[in-house]
């Protein structure tokens, strides 16, 4: 859960063209930036985990829409039921202008929770049922594992 780059596997319904901000893509600091196809128009959003304090709680906070106006949030909270584990969801905005605050009480608030809703059922059957394939992970933009850098393995490049 703590790990952004699955979001795709529950998520990409709602969340479009998710990429990291950075390579490290688990724990407090990992980032990832996406577009919500929310109604009148989609918009661009930014989360990163706030705070992780495994396995009973995940904080994340971020912003939305013009120049992040919009301040956002979820804390999902894992509890033992009954040889089970109960995840329950809590979400807050609080937007940053009246347009946006019209915006939200117009439906956007209403189509965040049924896509998270919607989220929650997929990530439950992700975790109760046998997946034929790798789950699709979010990639960093523009990051090539293959040309970054290793510790140890430097090679300086002859002078021309």
């Amino acid at each position: 859960m703590a790990d952004l780059a699955n979001r795709l596997a529950y998520g990409d319904h709602y969340m479009e063209d998710l990429r990291l901000t950075r390579p490290n893509s688990t724990g407090v600091g990992a980032a990832a930036r996406f577009k919500l196809s929310a109604p009148f128009g989609s918009q661009w959003a930014e989360i990163a985990v706030a705070e992780h304090d495994r396995p009973r709680r995940l904080s994340e906070a971020g912003r939305v829409g013009r120049l992040g106006r919009t301040h956002f949030g979820a804390v999902y909270e894992f509890a033992q039921d009954a040889g089970a584990t109960r995840v329950e969801l809590t979400t807050w905005s609080e937007p940053g202008s009246r347009g946006d605050a019209l915006r939200e009480s117009l439906g956007v608030r209403f189509w965040t929770r049924r896509k998270t809703k919607r989220a929650l059922e997929r990530l439950r059957r992700i975790f109760e049922e046998e997946q034929a394939e790798p789950l699709r992970r979010a990639t960093v933009a523009g990051y090539e594992s293959a040309t970054s850098p290793r510790y140890g393995s430097y090679v300086e490049s002859p002078a021309p």
